[in-house]
Order: C-alpha cells, then sequence, then structure tokens
C-alpha cells in the first residue's frame, strides 16, 4: 500500500512537472530571429486590407517587443533611396538606420538577396519571425523559401499588409498551408513577457502598450492610475 501510495505521488509530482513546461511551439526571446521587411512609406501607400494608424502601431509594438527583449533583428528594405522611401518612425524609433544598418535589397524576395540572407542565417535561429510590406510578396517569398530549408517561420499578421484584403487572407492563407503560423503582434509581445512576475521587463512592455496598443493600452493606463494596479 506505502510503494502504492509512493508511485502515485511520484507519477503526480513528474505530472505537475511536465504540465509546467511550455511548448517548443512557442516564441521565447531567445530562440527566433525577427525580420522586419520593406515597412516603407511608398509600401504603404497602396496598403488596403488595414487601417494605416493601425498598421503603424502594430508595427512599432513588434519592434519595440523585440528591443525589450533582445530579440536578434534584421530590418531590411527594397529600393530605399530610389523607390520606396525611409522606413516607418515607428521601425526607426528602436532601430535607427545609423546603428543598425538596413539591408538594402532588388529582390522582392529577401530569401534571394546574399546580404540579407546572410544577416538572418548568421543569427543561428531555427524559428524565424517575419512582418512586412507586402504580405503577397516580400513575406510570402522568405516565408516559404525559410520553410524549404527546415526553419520554423512565423508570420505577423497584424503588421504585415497588401493592397486589398484578397491579396492579404490569399497570402497567409498560403503560408499557412506551407507550414507557416500565424500571429498578432499583441500576441508575439505577451508570448514575450509570458509571465507578469518578470520585472525587469514589466514596464517597458506595459510602457510600449500604453503607447501604441489602443484600447488595451488604455485600459492599463486606467489600472496603473485608477486601480494603482
Amino acid at each position: 500500500m506505502k510503494k502504492s501510495i509512493l508511485s502515485i505521488a511520484f507519477a503526480l509530482v513528474s505530472f505537475i512537472g511536465i504540465a509546467q513546461k511550455p511548448s517548443p511551439m512557442l516564441l521565447s526571446p531567445s530562440n527566433h530571429a525577427l525580420v522586419l521587411i520593406d515597412h516603407e512609406s511608398q509600401m504603404g501607400f497602396a496598403t488596403k486590407n488595414i487601417d494605416m494608424t493601425e498598421l503603424r502601431n502594430n508595427t512599432a509594438i513588434v519592434a519595440g517587443a523585440s528591443k525589450i527583449f533582445n530579440v536578434p533583428t534584421v530590418v531590411t528594405t527594397v529600393a530605399e533611396k530610389s523607390f520606396s522611401g525611409p522606413v516607418f518612425p515607428e521601425v526607426s524609433e528602436f532601430y535607427p538606420q545609423a546603428t543598425t544598418k538596413y539591408i538594402d535589397r532588388t529582390t522582392m524576395n529577401t530569401w534571394e538577396d546574399v546580404n540579407a540572407h546572410k544577416a538572418i542565417v548568421d543569427k543561428g535561429k531555427k524559428k524565424i519571425v517575419l512582418a512586412g510590406l507586402w504580405t503577397s510578396v516580400c513575406i510570402v517569398g522568405p516565408a516559404l523559401s525559410a520553410i524549404s530549408e527546415g526553419y520554423d517561420v512565423y508570420v505577423i499578421t497584424d503588421a504585415s499588409g497588401d493592397v486589398s484584403k484578397e491579396a492579404h487572407d490569399q497570402a497567409v492563407a498560403r503560408m499557412v498551408q506551407a507550414g507557416a503560423h500565424p500571429m498578432t503582434s499583441i500576441q508575439y509581445l505577451l508570448e514575450l513577457q509570458r509571465d507578469w512576475a518578470r520585472s525587469e521587463t514589466y514596464v517597458p512592455v506595459t510602457n510600449l502598450v500604453k503607447k501604441y496598443g489602443g484600447a488595451y493600452g488604455i485600459g492599463i493606463q486606467y489600472a496603473h492610475e485608477m486601480l494603482k494596479h
């Protein structure tokens, strides 16, 4: 009887231990690289599937999250000086060109650019998170290419956009069919934070959300001011 009780207790402890282990499919600050692709003025002009203010705020949440958690990040542009123009201020706020050294390309598929490809794979991460403009071209290309080379690809859909809802939705569907994982900007941020007891990032994360998180941010501001929480 005593042996049976000990066996049950051991099994329970083992079960609890397993239950507390997070899925390897979840993102953490150290298990992935982020690639921000062509968040530029000209590309934004024709983006129609999402309101531009919302897209800019979502992009800021992604860029800010990666900065807070020190995620290896690559910022790449296409024909920056001759056509597409400067990156969104919400990107340069966290990754200034002077210190980040954006990788400018002529290729629509980032994966086909030698310098961009090297910068991404040199991060040494098997998980790659993508966001950018346009979804159907500049995100589909590297997503499918990376998947074919054995990478685990995540796409932040609300920090990406396209010339129409149809173009964006079909691009996301195509990537998902190939094995990519769709997610949102707030989901990305909170997946990295994971535990509000992580005090070293609590203030930067909540400040980021208060600035760029819309209604969620207003709720946090209310809680801080009115409930002292």
